[in-house]
Order: structure tokens, then sequence, then C-alpha cells
């Protein structure tokens, strides 16, 4: 059983909350800068420009950024970790002079829940 903490009122309008994304009243958040950062990565990479004035409204270049962010791999090597997850995993083991197990080369959650365990503190 987990405890939500229950906060009335903590997102109401008459506490100064702003929704991302409200034309009725006007309010529309500008793109932070992660997001310009990545959506311009994301248009150098594919060649595809951003269409102009996106950086004014958040929650349209969310939304171009899922339009034309890179597929996640499908098929037979779908499930290996990355090759930067699996040479971080080999600088914790040599710091830590253990060794890694066999499966975890072969399962990408299990590469990440080593790491996590093994993570210098």
């Amino acid at each position: 059983m987990s405890y939500q903490p229950q906060f009335p009122g903590l997102f109401s309008t008459d506490q100064g909350a702003v929704p991302a994304h409200d034309h009725e009243g006007g309010h529309v958040l500008p793109a932070t800068p992660k997001q310009m950062q990545y959506a311009t990565s994301l248009a150098s990479k594919s060649g595809v420009p951003l269409p102009e004035g996106i950086g004014a409204d958040r929650v349209a270049l969310s939304a171009w950024i899922d339009s034309h962010k890179p597929k996640p791999l499908d098929g037979r090597f779908a499930n290996y970790p990355s090759s930067k997850q699996v040479a971080f995993a080999e600088r914790i083991a040599r710091v830590k002079r253990r060794d890694i197990p066999q499966e975890c080369f072969r399962d990408k959650t299990m590469m990440s829940r080593w790491i996590d365990g093994n993570k210098p503190r």
C-alpha cells in the first residue's frame, strides 16, 4: 500500500497555478531552454527545420519533439543494453573490482539494476 498525501487546492488557479497550455485564458508558457536545446539537436540531426515561433509555446514544441524523436528499437536486440550503459557498468566494475553477471549483457533492465546497486557512493 502506498501513501499519497492530499494537498487540496495546490494546483487551483486561485493559488496562482497556471496551466501549461490554456488558449482561452491566454496563458501559454514558453519552451524551456532544455526543450529548445533538444529540439534544435533533433532538427539538425533529421534535417527538418523547427517551425517559426515554436519556442513561444511549450506544448506545441513538446508535440513537435514527440513526432520527430527517434523511434525506439524493435526486434532481436531491442532489449540489449546500450554501449554507453555497458561502458559505464564496466567502469564501475573496474573501480569496485567485481564482475558484471553475464545475463546483464542481454537485458538492459538487469544492467540498469546492477549499475544502480553498484554505483560508487
